[in-house]
């Protein structure tokens, strides 16, 4: 059946209804404006009674949209505090590792401004030093016990000449290139030093046994006289090595004799001084004595 001629097409009741409540509120909230208006201004007091009835009224919905307006505003706030204080925490780790790599470097300096301060001490005060170098390897599992000095002939080391370092002593030198010296640790079984007891200047050698530790016997025959923790040092016998080069500690007490515990470790000890043969600088200085007693003059 076809629609009556009066209504028109695409326009439903619904929509109709909407509009005319939308009209409906308008009209009603003007005629409340201007009726409270009018009270405003006729009745002042009681537009005030009205004004705090109304504040009573809307009271409750305001408290419950501010409690969700700050706990809205609370949750925002504790993330963006989550979110800043995990990037505070980023920064700071990464703060802290330079920090960290910063003491490190500053530790590794300390020890070695310390290494060569007693270096510069050692070879201030001897003058039977020849060149310093470093020690850039040495033997751990090999039978023999030797070590690489990074300087050779160029800059005088020679075969039979001591190596000290700022702990003590480290051994002698046998074999040398142009830039490169090998040395014989005194923890090698070859190689014999004559030593003493520092406290009263007991005669004794010493061996190594080729684990890091030293065999001390002393010269006299019968029980051994070494205490534990008796220091140990170079006696000047036999010309290669110096007098009172600190040498090694004792750890223990033998049938006849000790082990001691080296005060210089290659592994640690990165700088070395070669030094001359004590028995050469010997030589040279009783040449330099006339035989009447006074030291002959050196023409210049």
């Amino acid at each position: 059946m076809a629609p009556p001629p009066h209504r028109r097409s695409g326009f439903s009741r619904k929509a109709q209804y909407s509009l005319f409540v939308t009209y409906v509120l308008a009209i009603a909230g003007t005629i409340v404006a201007a009726l409270l208006l009018m009270i405003s201004v006729v009745d002042p007091a009681g537009f005030s009674a009205l004004r705090t009835f109304g504040t009573e009224v809307t009271a409750p919905v305001a408290r419950v949209i501010n409690n969700a307006r700050q706990s809205a505003q609370a949750i925002t706030d504790t993330f963006s505090a989550y979110i800043d204080a995990a990037s505070k925490n980023m920064a700071l780790e990464k703060e802290l590792k330079a920090n960290r790599s910063a003491l490190i470097e500053a530790r590794a300096l300390r020890v070695e401004n310390a290494r060569l301060r007693g270096l510069l001490n050692i070879a201030n005060d001897d003058p039977q030093q020849v060149a310093v170098g470093r020690l850039i390897s040495s033997t751990a599992s090999s039978t023999r016990r030797v070590a690489t000095l990074s300087i050779g002939r160029n800059f005088g080391v020679e075969r039979a000449q001591a190596v000290r370092g700022p702990a003590g002593l480290i051994g002698r030198v046998i074999e040398t290139g142009p830039t490169t010296a090998r040395i014989l640790l005194v923890t090698d079984s070859e190689n014999l030093v004559p030593v003493m007891r520092a406290s009263d200047g007991l005669p004794a050698f010493s061996a190594g046994l080729g684990n890091g530790l030293v065999l001390i016997k002393p010269l006299s025959l019968g029980e051994s006289p070494f205490k534990i923790g008796d220091i140990i040092v170079t006696s000047g016998n036999g010309g290669l090595y110096g007098a009172n080069i600190p040498f090694a500690q004792v750890i223990r007490k033998t049938s006849d004799g000790a082990l001691g515990l080296p005060f210089a470790d290659p592994a640690n000890t990165p700088y070395a001084i070669v030094m001359k043969s004590y028995l050469g600088t010997a030589r040279a200085a009783q040449q330099a004595i006339a035989p009447d007693g006074e030291t002959k003059e050196v023409a210049e």
